[in-house]
C-alpha cells in the first residue's frame, strides 16, 4: 500500500494528498470526495480500499486517520449540479473542493482512476484505493462521511430506506421510487430509465 508514496517520498516528495470519491453510481444525493495528506513514512495497519471493510472497521480507521493526518479536506457536490453536468464531471468536482480545502498544499496528489483540475502533479491509478494508502485513507474519511449524511438523509425521506443502502440502485430503492416517485435529493438524470418503464405501466 506505500509503493507510489515510497518512490516519492525517496524524490523527498513529502506531502502527498490521497484523492478519492465514493457515491458515484447512487440514484440520491451527493457526490463526495476527500483529500488526505498523511506524514511521511507512516503506516496505517488495516488501511484497504473503504468497500473492503466492514462498517466498524471503517469508522475506526477514520478515526486513526482524522487523528493521524496532516490536513483532511472534503468535497461535496448535490444531485442538482449532477443532474447539470453529469456524474463524471461532478465527481472531479468535488475531488478539486476536497484538494482546496486542505490547509497544507500537497507537493503531489495520488488520485482514484480521475484527473483533478490543479497544476500540482499528480498520478491516475487504476484501484488506486486498493493500491494506496493515501487514497485508501480518502476513500475511507470520504465512505464514512457520505454514509453519515444518508443517515441524515433518511430521517428526512424515511420511505426510501437510504440508511440501509446509502442510496444506491438496489430492487428496494427502484421499487420505492417507482411508488413514491422521485423526492429533491434524486438524481433525476440516474432515474429517466426507471421513471419511462413506470409510465408506460400506466
Amino acid at each position: 500500500m506505500l509503493q507510489y508514496e515510497q518512490s516519492l517520498w525517496d524524490r523527498q516528495i513529502m506531502h502527498i494528498a490521497g484523492i478519492d470519491e465514493v457515491g458515484r453510481g447512487c440514484l440520491f444525493g451527493d457526490v463526495v470526495a476527500a483529500a488526505v495528506v498523511l506524514p511521511a513514512g507512516l503506516s496505517i495497519d488495516g488501511i484497504n480500499d473503504s468497500k473492503k471493510l466492514s462498517e466498524k472497521k471503517r469508522d475506526m480507521l477514520y478515526e486513526i486517520i482524522m487523528e493521524q493526518a496532516l490536513t483532511i479536506g472534503i468535497g461535496y457536490v448535490d444531485c442538482l449540479i449532477i443532474d447539470q453536468i453529469n456524474i463524471k464531471q461532478a465527481s472531479r468536482l468535488a475531488m478539486k473542493l476536497a484538494l482546496e480545502q486542505l490547509i497544507i498544499k500537497p507537493d503531489y496528489m495520488l488520485v482514484d482512476a480521475e484527473k483533478v483540475d490543479s497544476s500540482i502533479p499528480q498520478t491516475a491509478i487504476i484501484h488506486g484505493d486498493a493500491l494506496s494508502q493515501s487514497i485508501a485513507a480518502a476513500s475511507i474519511i470520504a465512505k464514512v462521511t457520505r454514509d453519515r449524511m444518508c443517515l441524515q438523509w433518511d430521517r428526512q425521506y424515511p420511505q426510501y430506506g437510504i440508511a440501509s443502502h446509502k442510496g444506491y440502485a438496489t430492487s428496494f430503492h427502484r421499487d420505492k421510487i417507482k411508488e413514491y416517485g422521485p423526492c429533491p435529493l434524486h438524481r433525476v438524470s440516474f432515474l429517466s430509465k426507471l421513471l419511462h418503464v413506470q409510465q408506460q405501466l400506466f
